[in-house]
């Protein structure tokens, strides 16, 4: 890029003069606001395709219904649904009939929960979990003592073969539940249907990624 790199992260600007939110409000020199414009015009006029703009605008409704208190004032919001009821809610206003549920086989008790509420609400799920194909991890190059398991078998996690098998199935939206850090990015990459996570794998903190980030003054200050 020829302008500045977008560092959003360190914005200093209090919130309600960024010009991001603001008509005439301001940005510093990495904004990507003020230092991006023909990159947005481009995504605004994809975000606007027909293939795109009922979707974008179902998801922007479903934004504003997570909250309620609206109507006494923005300093009133509160929020009001969890992320399973948004889902629902959101395939529902785009008339999905076909879901895809695709999980790490360590959620496996989690999965089953979400099946039934999603079948529950009127979808028909098609649900893959991450081993399918009990593929050996040495296909990948992995060795024995790289294994979670070592001496032993141990299939790899498939989420490009998961990908496949949904696209296969027709899926009209995936949800993704607790695939590995970087196996997601694989089934994301290779999902033909649009998706959203419901939740991100985290071993130690019960995946809840966020709980050693909130920490990180304390708990967690090794990280820095």
């Amino acid at each position: 890029m020829e302008t500045p790199l977008p560092q959003c992260a360190r914005c200093s600007i209090k919130m309600a003069e960024r010009m991001c939110l603001k008509e005439d409000g301001r940005g510093p020199d990495f904004c990507p606001t003020k230092s991006c414009e023909p990159i947005i015009e481009k995504a605004v006029a994809k975000t606007c395709s027909d293939d795109l703009i009922e979707f974008v605008r179902q998801a922007s409704i479903q934004e504003g219904e997570g909250y309620e208190g609206r109507e006494r004032g923005h300093e009133n919001v509160r929020p009001a649904k969890p992320r399973i009821e948004e889902t629902i809610e959101l395939a529902r206003k785009m008339k999905y009939k076909r879901l895809g549920l695709v999980f790490c086989i360590g959620l496996r008790q989690e999965a089953r929960v979400v099946e039934k509420l999603l079948a529950g609400a009127g979808f028909e799920v098609v649900s893959v979990a991450c081993k399918l194909g009990g593929i050996p991890k040495e296909k990948i190059g992995v060795q024995d003592d790289q294994k979670i398991g070592i001496g032993k078998f141990e299939a790899m996690c498939n989420p490009i073969a998961q990908a496949y098998v949904l696209n296969e199935a027709r899926t009209e939206f995936n949800v993704v539940m607790g695939l590995c850090v970087g196996h997601d990015s694989l089934f994301l990459k290779h999902s033909d249907a649009l998706c959203t996570v419901l939740a991100a794998k985290d071993r130690l903190l019960g995946h809840n990624p966020m709980a050693a980030i909130y920490t990180v003054g304390s708990y967690y200050r090794a990280l820095k």
